[in-house]
């Protein structure tokens, strides 16, 4: 038996079940047409904040941490901003176990890795640069320190494929094109708020994976997505998703939804 155990909730309620085994079947829809299938997943206070001391980790359980493994073995590419790398030394490989599962199911043993980075310069120092058997791609814009110049190189080139985007900042549609064009038909966001919500603006969100850890912090922390500059256009009418599943880790719940785009 496994040492990571959930409750079903819903739907056909069922406890003690492996966690292993109770994801193991994680279907995920059809691609929408023209762009990869997109979901995110987070985890965040009863109170919706998904930091603790400017962290995200200090909200994440041991069975959470694997629940995020075996997602990300689920998709083809895993993305993060680079305030997330900043803030979170993380790294978005999966382990030997899910690596093995993927290449006997014939797909590359780790999902490729993208960080979308705005105007700072990215920290290079963090792990996400050191895996060198994973594939990993920065998605820069113009206005970056990591883009070429014309006729003159970055002023700072990344250790990794880097991809330039024509506008100042990425742009989300730009870069869905480009992982179309990549082979990718599912990307999983690990955040951060500003990334998720660029995503959501563009209506490039298809599935939400949402770990609810039970605790109250009352701060101003970051959100799971953060306001949308200029205006939400879902502020009056809001984008709404069918619940798929609710599982239970003693006081820990992991939710997820479903959203269908919306129509033009």
């Amino acid at each position: 038996m496994s040492e990571y155990l959930v409750d079903r909730l819903w739907p056909d309620p069922a406890v003690d079940l492996d966690l292993d085994e109770a994801f193991a079947d994680l279907a995920l829809p059809p691609a929408p047409s023209g762009r990869p299938l997109v979901a995110i997943n987070m985890v965040t206070t009863l109170d919706g904040r998904a930091q603790v001391g400017g962290k995200a980790d200090a909200l994440s359980s041991r069975t959470d941490r694997r629940l995020m493994r075996l997602y990300r073995a689920a998709f083809d590419a895993v993305g993060s901003g680079a305030g997330t790398l900043r803030a979170d030394d993380f790294y978005s490989r999966v382990p030997d176990d899910l690596a093995a599962r993927r290449v006997a199911a014939g797909r590359p043993p780790q999902p490729t890795a993208f960080l979308i980075a705005g105007r700072a310069a990215v920290s290079t120092d963090r792990r996400w640069f050191t895996y060198a058997e994973q594939p990993r791609v920065a998605v820069v814009g113009t206005a970056s320190p990591h883009a070429p110049r014309p006729s003159a190189p970055a002023e700072l080139p990344l250790p990794v494929e880097t991809w330039v985007a024509p506008t100042e900042l990425p742009e989300v549609p730009w870069l869905l094109e480009r992982l179309v064009a990549a082979g990718v038909a599912s990307l999983l966001l690990e955040g951060g708020p500003t990334t998720n919500a660029a995503f959501l603006a563009a209506d490039a969100l298809d599935e939400v994976y949402w770990t609810v850890d039970a605790s109250l912090v009352g701060s101003d922390a970051l959100s799971m997505i953060a306001p949308i500059p200029d205006g939400s256009p879902w502020a009056a009418s809001p984008r709404r998703g069918r619940l798929v599943s609710v599982h239970r880790s003693h006081d820990e719940l992991f939710l997820r939804y479903r959203f269908r785009a919306a129509a033009p």
